[in-house]
């Protein structure tokens, strides 16, 4: 005959099953946003060490011309994706992976659904407001350059691979980064990013993207003594996103960052 289970026994079997119920998901998770009244879906990434007792740094990472689609996926395969996928320990941040959809840039109702992927991984999960990131490349360098013009209260710091601030002749009829009546682009940039730390990168060799959509904000930035560094890969190509996101150097600088209050 069966014995009842009382006491210790049935305790544990409780606080088990009270666990395993509430279990968090950690590694890229398939999350859908609505911004515009449209709906975008985004990957975060959550990383398996990751506790509510802490406040956690978050990334917000805009991916290339070549990852655009529907399906939420391929974002995360290029650039900030695929080092997390190398070396975890590297950045132990929230990373938000919002997606482009097809023949669109970033500029515009796609950047609206990426802070809003943002603030909503931020209500969900427990984050360091003043610890919140902001990088891309190539066409997401152009969409960094872009959300942080409109939001440069919100990141600790910035990081544009790649990208440009002006037109660019495969990307056209865009919203600009810098809207018309701010005056001219490259100084309201730096005006506007002034207090904001921002590190950019690019191949001096880059046949996609010139070198002067650096160089001109980096210029800029300089002319009023902001906060930039410039490393400018010499003899490299396109890709200079793998060099920079495999980078100690920058995940420290990037993670030493705190947001600055004005």
């Amino acid at each position: 005959m069966r014995r009842p289970m009382f006491g210790g026994a049935a305790l544990l079997l409780a606080l088990v099953s009270q666990a395993r119920a509430q279990r968090l998901d950690t590694g890229f998770l398939d999350r859908t946003v609505t911004a515009g009244g449209q709906t975008f879906r985004y990957q975060i990434y959550v990383p398996s060490n990751y506790r509510a007792e802490v406040a956690w740094p978050v990334i917000l990472f805009l991916h290339g011309a070549g990852e655009r689609g529907a399906h939420g996926l391929l974002q995360t395969t290029i650039g900030l994706g695929n080092a997390i996928r190398r070396d975890p320990t590297r950045y132990p941040a929230l990373v938000v992976f919002p997606q482009v959809p097809e023949d669109s840039q970033w500029p515009g109702p796609a950047a609206d659904a990426a802070f809003a992927a943002l603030q909503e991984t931020m209500a969900a999960y427990h984050t360091d407001p003043d610890r919140v990131y902001l990088t891309g490349l190539s066409l997401g360098g152009h969409g960094t350059w872009y959300l942080a013009y409109r939001h440069p209260d919100v990141f600790a710091a910035v990081a544009p691979i790649c990208g440009w601030v002006g037109e660019h002749p495969m990307f056209t009829g865009s919203v600009p980064v810098v809207p018309p009546d701010s005056g001219p682009a490259l100084p309201a940039l730096a005006r506007q990013l002034a207090q904001v730390p921002i590190w950019v990168f690019h191949g001096e060799m880059d046949p996609l993207v010139p070198v002067s959509g650096a160089r001109d904000p980096v210029e800029a930035l300089k002319a009023i003594h902001a906060d930039v560094r410039y490393t400018e890969y010499l003899g490299m190509g396109h890709n200079v996103w793998d060099a920079t996101y495999a980078s100690d150097e920058f995940a420290h600088w990037l993670f030493a960052q705190r947001r600055r209050h004005r």
